[in-house]
């Protein structure tokens, strides 16, 4: 059966099984799509313009097409959620749920309290290509604020929320600032291997803060080049976190890159928090390389304290999963678990929220 899209000269062909469904464009309003580059007039879901993605490099220029930390906030009666997402890569890996890698997650939100709770996924068969269908059903029918989570390694060409036809719509519950905190790294940033989006660190920071964010995390691909870096400083934003230590070439060159994207980052937002984040995964092989890696953003760190910057903070990843579940932190020694990903909210988020009240925000 087909409905018309609003707005949309087109129809949906869908198979979820209600009768009453009405289809809405995420680009449209009511509805804010969060943490993607104009995705209102974008014709695909993106991280960054693809000029910039591809003066970086080749990997960025492919990366920056997932849609790691997007998000759409809207607010309804509908007794139910459905999504239908076109989608021209569903990355499927070896290490990473699908339901992380291609899949959307549905969070209830409390304008009274400001908090979100997850509520469900939006999974997608294991064999689904091109996108897929999904729906969440609730017991009773009244207003409820929602997020759904876009997909940590996969792309989204278009976005479609089907509720009751005639239910109300609205907008999504608004974050306390109209800036986003910046996050820049690499596959742990990206969200790898968060068995659903939601659970990556920053979504999760996001949710405990009420704040928005952008996600600059790249698999294997977060290097500090000059064009990623010219790039993030211009960016406006509330606060900054710097955790690409894991693909830096070598040592030396973490301590290049990482000097002048701080000096970047810094000359274009002088009162903003600073994060430095240096690895965390378990140190069982190339010790030495991480303890160097550490070092070098240690020294970084003390050399802007020394230089007077009092909203620059260090957070060691060495230590974030040591404790009594420290062998349940990865999947493969690097790749944090959902508990892994929960304790990098916990420390990194815990920085976040004392150096935003040092700055009374």
């Amino acid at each position: 059966m087909s409905y018309q899209v609003p707005d949309r000269n087109l129809a949906i062909e869908t198979s979820i099984g209600e009768a009453d469904v009405r289809f809405y464009d995420v680009r449209q309003e009511p509805f804010a799509v969060y943490g993607l580059y104009n995705p209102r007039t974008e014709p695909d879901f993106k991280r960054m313009p693809d000029a910039v993605a591809a003066a970086v490099s080749a990997g960025v220029a492919k990366l920056a097409r997932n849609t790691a930390g997007g998000r759409v906030r809207f607010c309804t009666d509908s007794r139910y959620v459905a999504i239908r997402a076109e989608m021209p890569l569903m990355c499927l890996m070896s290490h990473m749920a699908f339901t992380g890698s291609a899949g959307f997650d549905l969070y209830v939100d409390s304008p009274e309290t400001g908090m979100s709770r997850f509520w469900r996924a939006f999974r997608p068969a294991a064999d689904a290509k091109g996108g897929f269908e999904s729906k969440v059903v609730f017991a009773d029918r009244k207003r409820r604020w929602f997020t759904v989570n876009f997909p940590s390694y996969s792309n989204v060409r278009n976005l479609y929320i089907g509720l009751q036809q005639d239910a109300e719509v609205g907008a999504g519950m608004p974050y306390r600032s109209p800036l986003p905190v910046v996050y820049y790294g690499s596959s742990i940033t990206q969200g790898a291997c968060a068995t659903r989006p939601g659970n990556a660190y920053q979504n999760i920071i996001s949710r405990e803060l009420g704040l928005d964010f952008l996600n600059f995390g790249f698999s294997g691909n977060g290097r500090g080049e000059d064009a990623m870096i010219d790039y993030l400083a211009g960016l406006p934003m509330l606060a900054f976190v710097s955790d690409y230590d894991h693909n830096a070439p070598g040592t030396a060159h973490l301590a290049q890159t990482h000097r002048r994207l701080y000096q970047a980052v810094r000359a274009a937002h002088p009162d903003i928090p600073y994060l430095m984040v240096s690895r965390t995964d378990d140190y069982s092989s190339n010790y030495g390389l991480r303890l160097d890696n550490r070092q070098a953003v240690l020294a970084n760190f003390e050399q802007a304290r020394a230089q007077g910057d009092g909203n620059v903070y260090y957070i060691d990843g060495g230590e974030i999963f040591r404790g009594p579940h420290e062998d349940q932190c990865t999947v493969d020694g690097t790749h944090p678990t959902d508990i892994g990903f929960s304790l990098m909210a916990d420390a990194i988020g815990c920085a976040l929220r004392q150096a935003l009240m040092k700055n009374s925000i």
